[in-house]
């Protein structure tokens, strides 16, 4: 055989390696697809202070575990010690104000029960008055000076009457119910509460993040200070839509993690994400905004899927978040679902090497 037939054939068999190469690739990403673009991801709570003050100590150190309700750090108290003391003594002043009131509405009601006393004297005057003017016994000017006196009782009855309605109005309901009660009652309660908030705590478990706070920042409310990351983690993969054509929740998968190389996990296909940001309109007042490109093939768009562990839940969430993985998805047949466990077993092995 001469060295162009050798040739010949190298080049005949390379032709045919990559058309079987290419035909497995194309069967391959529509019955046995598989992505290096998986990931672990844990919840990240921002911790945000809910006052604002001087950080008086931090109480946590770089990638510590908390629980819920540990201390994190604090805030100067000083200020808001002195809003308490100011809501206590408003709470105190509206007290004695009722006191005050209770003692104005009693004063109002025994000279009412003295104006009437007076009141029914005038009348008793005037009818007396009355006959005596038609006995010839008083005058004419006599008679209307006691009408005019019996009419001034009346008057002054009538005025402490409405004194003591404004002062029972002003005075309001007794006990808890009354407004002023209330009303200062619930500032000493924000008080309170505004005073708690000088030491937050953690509201989950989880590892302590990036921590650059010290001691002697200012706080500013509602402005994340440090990051905790949760336990609780979650196995994300991206795949081409073409290639989730034939999966659905349940289907079988294998999961290979860059940082345990030579292993391979069980899992299942959990859910479908609902969307990708791409495809997230935003009512924002402008017009659409066209798709531009000026490849012919445009990339594909890949959808996320999640995933579960069959067995070793708990290995990923003692994993950082971030850590990278490779996702393959086992179709129903017994043979795709060894080419699938032989083409991942095969890929698990590389990460030895990458």
């Amino acid at each position: 055989m001469t060295p162009d037939q050798k040739f010949a054939r190298y080049v005949r068999f390379s032709l045919i390696g990559f058309i079987l190469v290419f035909i497995y690739y194309l069967v391959a990403d529509m019955v046995l697809p598989v992505t290096p673009q998986a990931r672990v991801y844990h919840p990240v709570v921002q911790i945000s202070p809910q006052i604002s003050g001087r950080v008086t100590s931090v109480q946590v150190n770089n990638n510590q575990s908390v629980k819920a309700g540990d201390i994190l750090f604090s805030i100067d108290e000083g200020p808001y010690n002195l809003a308490k003391e100011q809501a206590q003594l408003a709470l105190d002043d509206a007290k004695l104000r009722n006191k005050r009131l209770d003692t104005n509405v009693k004063a109002l009601e025994a000279q009412i029960s003295a104006a009437n006393a007076k009141q029914h004297e005038q009348k008793l005057l005037k009818s007396r008055g009355e006959k005596l003017y038609t006995q010839k016994s008083i005058s004419e000017q006599e008679l209307e000076s006691i009408r005019a006196n019996f009419e001034a009782s009346k008057a002054n009855v009538a005025a402490l009457e409405a004194q003591l309605a404004e002062a029972v109005l002003a005075r309001g309901d007794s006990g808890n119910k009354n407004l002023a009660m209330r009303h200062a009652a619930n500032q000493l309660a924000q008080a309170e509460l505004n005073l708690s908030y000088t030491q937050v705590r953690a509201l989950s478990d989880g590892v302590v993040a990036n921590l650059q706070l010290l001691d002697g920042a200012y706080a500013v409310a509602g402005s994340p200070l440090l990051a905790i990351v949760a336990k609780k983690a979650d196995l994300v993969a991206d795949f081409r839509e073409k290639s989730l054509s034939n999966m659905k929740q349940g289907t079988q998968a294998r999961v290979v993690f860059d940082s345990r190389p030579g292993e391979v996990y069980d899992a299942i296909l959990e859910t479908f994400e609902a969307g990708v940001s791409n495809g997230q309109l935003s009512a924002n007042g402008l017009l659409s905004t066209t798709e531009t490109s000026n490849r012919w093939v445009r990339d594909a768009q890949r959808q996320r899927i999640h995933l579960k562990l069959a067995n070793h839940q708990d290995l990923i969430a003692n994993m950082p978040s971030g850590s990278r993985a490779t996702v393959q998805l086992l179709p129903e047949s017994t043979i795709g679902q060894w080419f699938g466990s032989a083409q991942i077993r095969f890929i698990s092995w590389l990460h030895y090497i990458y």
